[in-house]
């Protein structure tokens, strides 16, 4: 009966080539490299990201400071109002007073707006700068 064991001594011995031994030490050599270089994307990607959750937060710290500043503003100056007006003598007092302070109130609610529009433009735009730098470095302009 022959030996049908093909990890038995008697069978041939099989030789790689050296050319197919040197062609893949070749692609392992650049699975390596390829490897590496995708490592170190994905760090540096995760360090961008790391960076654009903290501007993002103190961005939105500062946003809310805002806003609770402009609540407090809008609150002392209705209570103002109502103060004044329990010492109105007259409805044409009354109207006027209420009339003067509904026209502040629309500017004050509009430069607010305009605050609080142009924070949140800061805080999109410094939060999307570390995610931006990091693509630069990745995706090089060919020269």
């Amino acid at each position: 009966m022959a030996n049908t064991d093909p990890f038995s001594g008697s069978v041939i011995p099989f030789e790689v080539p050296e050319h197919m031994r040197a062609f893949a030490e070749k692609g392992v050599s650049q699975a390596r490299d390829s490897y590496a270089k995708f490592k170190d994307a994905a760090e540096s990607n995760n360090g961008a990201i790391e960076e654009m959750f903290s501007v993002f937060s103190a961005g939105a710290k500062e946003y809310s400071a805002k806003l609770m500043e402009v609540m407090k503003e809008t609150a002392t100056a209705n209570l103002d109002f109502a103060q004044a007006l329990v010492g109105v003598k007259s409805p044409s007092e009354a109207l006027e007073l209420w009339s003067s302070h509904a026209h502040k109130q629309f500017e004050a609610f509009t430069a607010h707006t305009k605050e609080l529009a142009e924070l949140t433009q800061k805080v999109v735009t410094e939060s999307a700068e570390p995610i931006k730098a990091n693509a630069s470095k990745l995706f090089k302009p060919a020269a």
